[in-house]
């Protein structure tokens, strides 16, 4: 067994532990997977990350693949047909959320702003280092982001929900002191990893 040392919160689950082995806190720069990542951890809102996480497969497929130009096409038939399916969170307001991101994605897009550098500016593509130590609810610079988020119509991205994704996508690095990933930076995700079946 792998007795590497860990963030607690992914010692207790193999999905947990490979998510954060593979994905949690590699810094993320693809404007795509950023959103991607954004509209999950909307769908957390509420609930625990393992629960997204089991239905990660499932969502990607219902959602295109998180392609936010397929998903802003989406209409109210979608919706329907996303209501019934068991295989994801089925909450109207977050559906319509991911909807109204992806179609916000889109604008942002036309208009010629990034995502990814829109999400990087506020840190000027630096990665923030936490201590290690303790790991915060949310922090100033998270109130700023949500802030600016809703500002532009994101729906499910308060201070809280903004500092997960933060950690997720490597704005920040929350890894534990005594966690083998605290100083060790991987490669950025390909496409195919954050794909994998897992």
């Amino acid at each position: 067994m792998d007795q590497r040392g860990r963030c607690g919160w992914a010692s207790s689950d193999e999905l947990l532990r490979d998510y954060h082995d593979r994905e949690w806190g590699v810094p993320e720069r693809d404007p795509r997977a950023l959103w991607e990542q954004l509209m999950l951890e909307g769908f957390q809102a509420g609930l625990a990350w393992i629960t997204v996480l089991r239905k990660r497969d499932t969502f990607r497929e219902v959602f295109a693949q998180f392609d936010p130009h397929a998903v802003a096409r989406f209409r109210e038939a979608d919706i329907q047909r996303l209501l019934k399916n068991p295989g994801i969170i089925r909450s109207r307001a977050k559906i319509e959320a991911t909807i109204g991101g992806a179609r916000i994605y889109c604008d942002m897009e036309q208009r010629g702003e990034s995502f990814g550098d829109f999400c990087w500016s506020f840190t000027d593509g630096k990665v923030l280092q936490g201590d290690g130590r303790t790991v915060p609810a949310q922090t100033a610079l998270s109130v700023r982001i949500s802030k600016d988020l809703k500002k532009r119509g994101f729906k499910f991205v308060g201070p809280t929900i903004v500092y997960a994704w933060m950690q997720a996508v490597g704005i920040v690095n929350d890894h534990a002191e005594s966690c083998f990933r605290r100083f060790t930076e991987s490669a950025p995700r390909t496409r195919a990893r954050r794909e994998r079946k897992v």
